[in-house]
């Protein structure tokens, strides 16, 4: 624990070994900078992944435990991080691919009962005791079926932790006081780097993007924009180049020649120096309408 008498605890759910990486990261630096106490869940072991980084294709230990390559990566990401981390220890769903889509594997992450999925983070939740929890939203920032099966079972441990009749063997309770959304694809901020890449003469990875942003899936839903308003931003731009190391330690899944290094850092930190959350629940009140947050401990502090 930390020796801050005033700190607070902020646990971040993600699915996978490298979203706490992509999404979240300088948030949690500058938040660990103040001594504060930040805990990353990683739901599952990232075994079905593939190797996304084109000059690591033949490396033998990926291709040969793929769950062992990323715990190894995770360990070297949270180095650079700073956080603590906690393996929730289920098994990797995998992205079905085809039409119709094939059935997840049996015993995998997102084919659980949200009881059984849930019920470790329930625990965690009342041992760290954090007074913020940070997810993702209901289609999972884009939908995957662990990160959809991610944000099910955050929300079920902030409502569940702090009920005593709930989940009676794991521990003493705790009550969360704000659940926050991850917008990691938010529109504005997408379309505000794309207009300044073309503007200085550069190639922009985000015109595709911007296009799927602008259209419905079969339920009336925009698969890659937040349900939800943004309500906070968190200034963290002195913290980009943490994430960028981070995100390089995730080998296995990052190629350091990709889109998520398309963006000059300078460029970056001067045309959106946040990261954007959407407030779900408080009990520590939310923000003036009209008004846009600039704490996830707002309330708190």
């Amino acid at each position: 624990m930390s020796e801050n008498p005033s700190a607070l605890r902020l646990l971040a759910v993600h699915a996978h070994p490298d979203d706490e990486s992509s999404k979240g990261a300088p948030m949690m630096a500058k938040y660990l900078a103040e001594g504060h106490e930040v805990t990353v869940v990683s739901c599952t072991d990232g075994s079905r992944g593939d190797i996304q980084n084109p000059h690591i294709l033949d490396a033998p230990h990926p291709r040969r435990d793929m769950a062992g390559a990323r715990r190894l990566e995770m360990a070297a990401a949270r180095e650079v991080l700073g956080v603590a981390h906690r393996w929730l220890g289920f098994m990797d769903s995998g992205l079905p691919e085809g039409d119709p889509l094939p059935a997840l594997p049996w015993g995998s992450f997102a084919t659980l009962p949200i009881e059984e999925a849930a019920a470790p983070l329930v625990r965690l939740v009342r041992e760290f005791r954090p007074h913020v929890i940070v997810a993702y939203d209901e289609n999972g920032g884009y939908p995957h079926p662990d990160h959809i099966m991610a944000h099910r079972v955050a929300v079920e441990a902030f409502h569940a932790a702090g009920n005593a009749d709930a989940y009676p063997d794991a521990g003493q309770t705790w009550a969360p006081s704000k659940l926050y959304y991850d917008v990691s694809f938010y529109p504005e901020k997408t379309r505000r780097i794309h207009d300044a890449l073309v503007a200085a003469g550069l190639d922009s990875p985000y015109a595709d993007w911007i296009a799927r942003a602008a259209e419905n899936d079969a339920e009336g839903h925009r698969p890659w924009t937040s349900r939800h308003p943004v309500t906070t931003q968190v200034e963290c731009a002195e913290y980009f180049g943490v994430r960028d190391k981070a995100l390089l330690a995730h080998a296995t899944q990052i190629d350091p020649d990709g889109w998520f290094f398309a963006v000059p850092l300078a460029m970056r930190e001067r045309e959106w120096p946040w990261e954007d959350y959407a407030l779900i629940e408080s009990s520590v009140g939310f923000p003036a309408e009209g008004t846009t947050e600039m704490d996830l401990f707002a309330g708190l502090r």
